[in-house]
């Protein structure tokens, strides 16, 4: 099919009537299809039921050093799970802190701390008559949400095939005091699933900011979740090339297994400069005793080392890499002649991004909600969901069954032909009236 700008508007009248036909059988059906978060679906989680085996009441849950993982301590957690998830965040083991089950509560926590006490003895946040956080656009809707609850002003920074645009993201670190921070997913990102360049992450550990509590919020959720064994990306790693910099202390970085295990009961870590470290656990001392270290000796014993997470996440992609296929193949079989949207084509993550023709995403999203396929809402990858092209729709393909993602993605590319065949005819129409 000739794309629908090359279309007659009698042609485009016909395509339309056509589309609407489909559209009204698909809802017939009564489908309920989620696939509005990116979460493991059930056989991704239960690769890891046998961490539920590891530990029972005749383990020794003692750690090598004599720690009895029962009780109270180990404030920055088990030496064990420090060296586990140091490996895997490619971190020395004395630099990181073991949390819970959520890297996001540990990011929410910083910036609270930051928003009462401030950073490193620096004003508290609240106590200023501006805070701002640079936001790459589009983005982490929990990034931006967390953000917003604070009530920290959001800057968007256009996202680059390479990573933020460090042009811009320089200029305004440099310029204002009130910028202190800027969110990052710098690993197939969420949502377009690239990951940074070598030069992006080495100007990023240059960065030159007017404030001395700026910090980069460095959220590498998806490190090691490669699709495929033959082509992953690489990424420098930040700590290193902030301390070769002489920046040591510019990142907070963050990670934890909630998709490599149980999301619901992982562990979270942070990785940080020993002054950052120390500014933390000064905090922390009030706040816990200590996090669940039966919960890091499980993951120890399940995984052994780096190389058991290795090949756990090749069983991840196994069950992932199909699907996010069937989405690549499905757009490129139902719009790929069309000229009506462009899509992103991830080696890793949990996302696809797909842009739609400008001022169409929301009537995508709507359309496929009401044919029963419920997505991630579009302005969603914006601060304040304001996408200003109102183009930005994130597929999360991991939840769904193939079989259900085939049938919600037939849904979601009727819905965009719909959209898109309905907004060309609408401005010929208009160009054939004001000629």
């Amino acid at each position: 099919m000739k794309p629908y700008i090359e279309m007659s508007i009698d042609e485009l009248i016909a395509e339309l009537a056509n589309l609407k036909a489909q559209y009204k059988k698909v809802q017939a059906k009564g489908m309920h299809l989620d696939m509005s978060r990116g979460k493991p679906c059930q056989e991704q989680l239960d690769l890891s039921m046998g961490m539920m085996d590891v530990l029972d009441s005749n383990s020794d849950l003692t750690c090598e050093d004599g720690t009895d993982c029962r009780n109270y301590g180990q404030l920055t957690g088990i030496q064990e799970a420090r060296e586990l998830l140091g490996d895997m965040m490619e971190n020395n083991p004395k630099d990181i802190i073991i949390y819970g089950n959520s890297s996001l509560n540990v990011m929410f926590d910083t910036i609270s701390r930051a928003w009462t006490h401030g950073v490193m003895g620096n004003t508290p946040w609240c106590k200023l008559p501006e805070v701002k956080f640079l936001c790459p656009v589009p983005g982490y809707d929990r990034h931006f949400a967390m953000t917003e609850y604070f009530g920290i002003k959001m800057i968007p920074v256009p996202m680059t095939e390479t990573g933020p645009d460090m042009d811009i993201v320089e200029k305004l670190v440099s310029e204002d005091e009130t910028i202190k921070g800027i969110w990052c997913v710098p690993k197939y990102s969420n949502p377009q699933g690239i990951s940074y360049s070598d030069n992006t992450v080495r100007r990023f550990a240059r960065l030159k900011p007017a404030a001395p509590d700026f910090r980069i919020f460095w959220d590498n959720a998806y490190g090691v979740h490669h699709l495929y064994d033959d082509k992953q990306d690489y990424l420098i790693e930040i700590l290193a090339e902030c301390k070769r910099a002489g920046n040591p202390d510019l990142v907070y970085k963050f990670s934890s297994t909630s998709k490599i295990t149980f999301p619901g009961s992982g562990i979270a870590a942070l990785a940080t400069s020993p002054n950052n470290m120390e500014d933390f656990l000064h905090h922390l001392r009030y706040q816990t005793i200590g996090h669940d270290k039966v919960n890091q000796l499980r993951h120890v014993r399940f995984f052994h080392d780096i190389h058991g997470i290795v090949e756990h996440m090749r069983r991840h992609a196994d069950i992932i890499r199909p699907k996010f296929e069937i989405v690549e193949n499905t757009l490129a079989r139902d719009i790929g002649d069309l000229q009506i949207g462009t899509w992103t084509k991830p080696l890793g993550g949990y996302f696809i991004m797909f842009d739609s023709l400008p001022g169409c995403a929301k009537d995508i999203v709507s359309r496929a909600k009401k044919a029963g396929v419920v997505m991630t809402g579009a302005g969603a990858t914006w601060p304040y969901k304001k996408d200003p092209n109102d183009s930005n729709i994130r597929i999360a393909p991991t939840f769904p069954s193939c079989e259900d993602l085939q049938s919600a993605m037939d849904i979601f590319t009727l819905c965009v032909r719909i959209s898109s065949a309905k907004k060309i005819l609408l401005e010929k129409q208009e160009v054939k009236m004001a000629v």
